[in-house]
């Protein structure tokens, strides 16, 4: 099968056009001479089935970031039929250097000006003709946003690709080797083949800037978007999560009810109380997640998230990091292991190590389930939103402490770049498919850590069968044996439990109390109001948000680190603040009376 790979510089909309191309059909994977995942697609060329490969982000072949060493190594290493290069037709002067390094490798290539909506209004206009011309490689303008001139580009793509002579890769090799003398053309094809005026006028986005950039009310204004968005969540999302669970209790009853009197007792009560409740209790959450994933989405691709990586920069400095840890951390909302690979882009080590160190305190989708369900069992519809929200500024807080404390160990002195991008109104279809990316990635870890952790809390808490209360069993017998440690945080042997199952995923943590309890829906949120107060309830969420990663997140930074003693010190560290910051607030509000 032949092979085209995607290229281009941050923010060009390479991911965009990824998607147009491919839709919800990609897959990770792995190629010799690359240590990491990347993301590909098959994709129908005419009558010719090809591998479309999304390489990552750079701005410069011969840079020195992981990333940019991963596309070295990507086009050492495999074989390569076509490469699409990406160019944000709006700043061609700092993006055309790729399409130029490219033409020095001699791989086949096709040029994509990207974003040419955007390129129009601001009176950009580019001779296709000249430009092709010049760079000897077919052309195309388009903007994957709005699906403009995307079929165009499939059918470039094909004609390029029946036409295109492989490169072998030593002939690649030998190209990297020679020095990069491209950057000088850039004027000439500037002069030569695009119309520009002398200044491109963003007049929305520097007019929102004055707010959004302000150095007074900048972050005030970005932490009360972030409230709008926990606020939203939980006001549209537990209307969902109840019709969710009401849909599910119906199967229940249709489907699995009727097997009580087929099955023996402990059969029907393992797939009954234990795999469906604890299954059925983390799928109720699947809304709420699409919910929050649609929003994230719709704030980032607004350009919104990175004026924040710009704001907080400065704050960031003093803690030896920069604005794109900041970017990292605010990935990890989503899920924490692709925030950690996104280090790739320090090409400090230093820095990197640090950034990976606090990614971990980022409140990821799978905490917000246990969060969701602890504040609405145990707190006011009213107060629930505040709960959240002061857990996000917790999740920045200790993520703050741990840089502060140890950027006398990791200290770095790499320069931040950031390019700005205007502000974008993103396209629906766009955002419902990232959340769908999302929630699938939610739905195989369902089908792996979830049914195991569900199962294995099942088997604990039903073993020894001679076992009269919950105390007897295995799972009471672990909860007990770790007592001494976690009742100064004011957390039962019973919650103790879902806590250490919650080390191999956060989404076992609500699964594994509907099969503690044995009960899902208002019921387990019933019996969890009769197990806490409010004090121990925050407590618990504290310890949640601090405590050790998932076990994803553990190998991803290993691999990342590569470096097993930091990672340890990473884990310790986790929890020990975890410990520290749960026992300060549990025995603080105590003392105070509440």
């Amino acid at each position: 099968m032949k092979r085209i790979v995607l290229l281009g510089m941050p923010n060009c909309g390479k991911s965009t056009l990824f998607n147009r191309l491919t839709g919800a059909s990609a897959h990770v994977g792995n190629w010799p001479g690359v240590t990491v995942d990347l993301l590909s697609a098959k994709l129908l060329l005419g009558d010719e089935m090809v591998e479309l490969v999304d390489l990552p982000g750079i701005y410069d072949l011969h840079g020195f970031s992981e990333d940019e060493q991963v596309v070295r190594h990507f086009l050492e290493n495999n074989p390569v039929d076509l490469v699409l290069v990406v160019v944000n037709a709006t700043q061609l002067d700092h993006q055309l250097g790729i399409a130029l390094q490219m033409r020095c490798l001699h791989l086949p290539a096709v040029v994509a000006f990207n974003m040419a909506d955007e390129a129009e209004k601001l009176g950009v206009r580019i001779d296709l003709g000249k430009m092709e011309g010049i760079l000897q490689e077919p052309v195309v303008s388009l903007s994957a946003k709005f699906n403009r001139g995307v079929h165009e580009s499939r059918e470039v793509l094909t004609r390029a690709l029946r036409e295109a002579v492989p490169v072998p890769t030593e002939e690649i090799r030998k190209c990297f080797e020679e020095d990069d003398r491209v950057g000088h053309e850039i004027e000439k094809i500037m002069a030569s083949a695009v119309e520009s005026p002398s200044r491109l006028e963003y007049a929305v986005s520097e007019q929102v800037d004055r707010w959004a950039l302000h150095p007074l009310l900048g972050i005030p204004l970005f932490l009360a978007t972030m409230f709008l968005v926990f606020q939203a969540v939980y006001t549209l999302g537990t209307p969902l999560q109840d019709a969710t669970a009401w849909l599910l209790g119906g199967v229940k009853a249709l489907v699995i009810a009727p097997l009580q009197g087929l099955l023996p007792p402990l059969l029907y009560a393992f797939l009954a109380d234990g795999l469906y409740d604890g299954i059925g209790t983390v799928a109720s959450f699947v809304p709420i997640i699409v919910l929050f994933f649609v929003l994230m989405a719709f704030v980032e691709d607004s350009g919104y998230l990175t004026r924040a990586a710009y704001l907080l920069d400065a704050l960031m400095s003093r803690l030896g990091l920069d604005g794109r840890s900041f970017v990292m951390l605010l990935m990890g909302f989503g899920c924490n292991v692709p925030a950690l690979m996104g280090t790739r882009v320090m090409r400090s080590r230093v820095q990197r190590l640090l950034s990976m160190l606090i990614i971990p305190f980022s409140l990821c989708s799978a905490r917000l389930q246990v969060f969701l369900f602890i504040a609405t069992a145990l707190f006011t519809p009213q107060q629930a939103p505040l709960v959240l929200f002061s857990l996000y500024l917790v999740s920045f807080a200790a993520a703050f402490l741990s840089a502060w404390l140890m950027r006398g160990r990791f200290r770095g002195d790499e320069p931040f770049v950031l390019v700005m991008p205007p502000y974008r109104v993103p396209t629906l279809s766009h955002v419902v498919l990232r959340a769908w990316r999302e929630v699938h990635h939610f739905l195989r870890r369902a089908t792996t850590f979830i049914v195991g952790g569900v199962v294995l809390v099942w088997l604990l808490t039903h073993f020894p069968q001679d076992a009269a209360t919950m105390g007897e069993t295995w799972a009471g017998a672990l909860g007990e044996w770790f007592q001494p440690l976690m009742a100064p945080l004011g957390i039962s042997a019973a919650m103790t439990i879902a806590l250490i199952f919650g080390f191999v995923a956060k989404e076992v943590v609500v699964g594994a109390l509907a099969v503690i309890f044995a009960a899902d829906g208002d019921a387990l949120s019933g019996a969890i109001a009769g197990q806490m107060d409010a004090v121990q309830a925050y407590s618990f969420m504290l310890f949640t948000l601090l405590y050790t990663p998932c076990l994803s997140t553990i190998a991803t930074l290993r691999a990342e680190s590569k470096s097993l003693p930091y990672t340890l010190f990473a884990i310790g560290w986790a929890l020990g603040l975890a410990w520290v910051v749960s026992f300060a607030f549990y025995q603080g509000a105590r003392a105070l009376g509440f």
